[in-house]
């Protein structure tokens, strides 16, 4: 199998339909975490991600954090499995352990236990979080609830994640065309990794559907969503919001900005749009309408007179990019 994300069809093949699955939301195509009911109104859920890293472990927990608060819930805590080649040293184990405590300390979300060890076929840091967290069942929310004629919005912009990889990664190359304070920029969006107050927001301002942005970038958020709520698209490419840093960087290795890992950024659909975006903007987020959902299977981008199909889940851009991959 190729590296990176499972195409779909292997997806619903041969795990979905494996599991013969009880729970309240059990996780599928575009719905990355799972709930059960709870007492008093409430449910629990759980989410979980993986990274491979040798820079900004951190992305790991914000991955799992982020799977999770979009389905509405508060995060409870969080429990992390390190797996660690007979390369690492015990410096590389204290940094790494920093990266999560910082990122603990900042959300206030606890670390509740864990796992560490070191593996012969390991051959590179593998850091597997999983997320728990606290919905109340009137605000829960999935990829699901799309609706035909609603608008679809993104939040932030997209790439922020791959753009911060690949800026701290491959800078020696880099610096060859860019000056450094535009590298630094570039490298200070992995502090944009957290959409926990733009999911809170949206829970409680009329959303009705919500998936982080993550491997596959934009585009295959795009198609999970249309696919997970059983609706088409229309949407602009001009109007999707992405950074100048982004574009050049992804120029300059010759990748697709929009299929670049995402974290960071929010896709969600709603009957009322503006409204939306108004009460994240009133947040102090940022967020923008891209286009609309419509009542057909066709997915369509948008870029001025030319109309084109998207296609389905792609691997993601970054994954033959670098070497924490």
């Amino acid at each position: 199998m190729k590296a990176g994300k499972l195409s779909e069809s292997i997806l619903k093949r041969s795990v979905l339909r494996q599991l013969h699955n009880s729970a309240v939301r059990a996780p599928g195509v575009g719905i990355d975490f799972g709930a059960v009911d709870a007492s008093a109104g409430k449910q629990i859920v759980t989410a979980e991600a993986c990274r491979a890293f040798d820079t900004f472990p951190e992305a790991g927990v914000y991955a799992a954090l982020n799977n999770l608060v979009c389905s509405g819930a508060k995060p409870l805590g969080i429990t992390m499995t390190l797996l660690l080649p007979t390369s690492a040293s015990e410096n590389d184990l204290r940094a790494w352990i920093s990266a999560v405590s910082r990122v603990s300390e900042k959300e206030q979300i606890p670390v509740l236990g864990g796992h560490t060890e070191v593996l012969r076929t390991v051959t590179s840091p593998q850091l597997i979080v999983q997320a728990v967290g606290e919905a109340d069942r009137e605000l829960f929310v999935t990829a699901a609830g799309a609706q035909p004629d609603m608008d679809v919005i993104v939040t932030k912009w997209v790439g922020l994640e791959g753009t911060a990889i690949l800026a701290t990664e491959h800078r020696e190359e880099l610096s060859a065309r860019y000056a450094q304070p535009f590298l630094d920029k570039a490298a200070k969006y992995i502090d944009y990794l957290s959409i926990r107050s733009e999911a809170a927001v949206a829970a409680k301002s009329g959303v009705a559907a919500m998936h982080d942005l993550s491997e596959g970038g934009v585009f295959g958020a795009l198609w999970e969503l249309g696919q997970c709520s059983g609706v088409g698209l229309e949407i602009d490419l001009k109007k999707i919001p992405i950074r100048q840093e982004t574009i050049e960087i992804c120029e300059f290795f010759d990748l697709n900005p929009y299929k670049l890992l995402s974290g960071g950024s929010l896709l969600l659909a709603a009957a009322d749009g503006n409204a939306l975006v108004h009460a994240i903007r009133q947040a102090g987020g940022e967020a923008v309408i891209i286009g609309r959902t419509i009542d057909s299977n066709d997915r369509v981008l948008i870029n001025g007179e030319e109309r084109r199909f998207l296609e389905t889940t792609q691997t993601d851009e970054l994954w033959n990019m670098v070497k924490c991959n």
